[in-house]
């Protein structure tokens, strides 16, 4: 039998979703959890992985299993074992053919910029900080340029091991909530350190060092030494993965992006963009 669930955990105490050498990792706390509910030890895949201190509101998960358990004993049993930085929100049975990564068909990440002269107490490792006061407006209209298919080479890390950069962004916004920056971005999948890697480019644009236009020049260059930092791990989170095809699955965290051109390029721009 295979399930599908879905798990919020904070990053901040997590050296990344992978199992590895170093821990706790979150993916070994949920296969340990998991596999006293099921009394047998089992392997879950994500939706997609995430590094050391990044967050997650919704990473939706896939395991194979012999046990018989309600949908409420999974996530009562698991949760009652999982480190306290980690639950299980829900649990659904799928089919054999669902995969948590390769049956999502978007996923959306969040970056989160504490924006106050201040450094962050209460948010302390959720958050990045800036301390200079940033345009957020500027910053928007230099997103959109990232809409549609590109290359992200220049948002790309050198430890990716992505066969390709070639990415599509559905949609993109950035906008000021009280004292916070937040950039949302949904693609059919990332590169790695791609949304960080955005985020310092367009936190260099809101901070007025570099023009508006400098996200599509930096598409073009296709070279990631010319742009900018990679922004804090713990400022980014993964919101949610989307699976149309297994719509009665509820994932949680949605973004909704206002439907204007804003945020979207209408079909047959001139840019090429989607």
């Amino acid at each position: 039998m295979r399930l599908a669930a879905g798990v919020e955990y904070d990053g901040s105490g997590f050296y990344g979703w992978q199992r590895q050498r170093q821990s706790p990792t979150v993916q070994a706390c949920v296969e340990e959890a998991l596999g006293q509910v099921a009394d047998h030890p089992l392997t879950v895949h994500c939706a997609g992985r995430t590094d050391a201190g990044v967050h997650a509101f919704c990473q939706v998960i896939h395991f194979d299993t012999q046990a018989v358990r309600t949908e409420r004993s999974w996530v009562l049993g698991a949760n009652t074992v999982l480190h306290p930085g980690i639950s299980l929100l829900w649990v659904r049975e799928v089919d054999a053919e669902f995969h948590a990564r390769f049956s999502a068909r978007r996923r959306r990440y969040r970056y989160r910029i504490l924006n106050r002269w201040v450094r962050p107490a209460v948010d302390r490792g959720r958050v990045a900080w800036c301390r200079r006061p940033l345009d957020a407006d500027l910053m928007h209209q230099a997103a959109q340029a990232l809409l549609g298919e590109h290359d992200f080479s220049s948002f790309r890390a050198i430890g990716c091991q992505a066969r390709s950069p070639v990415r599509r962004v559905h949609a993109v916004s950035v906008q000021r909530l009280a004292g916070e920056v937040v950039v949302d971005i949904e693609a059919n999948a990332f590169v790695y350190h791609m949304v960080r890697n955005i985020a310092g480019s367009l936190m260099a644009i809101g901070l007025g060092e570099k023009p508006v236009d400098w996200i599509e020049h930096l598409l073009l260059l296709k070279n990631r030494a010319r742009a900018g930092i990679t922004a804090p791990a713990e400022g980014l989170y993964f919101m949610a993965p989307s699976y149309p095809e297994h719509a009665f699955l509820p994932v949680t965290a949605r973004i909704d992006f206002p439907a204007d051109d804003r945020y979207e390029r209408p079909p047959g721009d001139r840019s090429g963009r989607a």
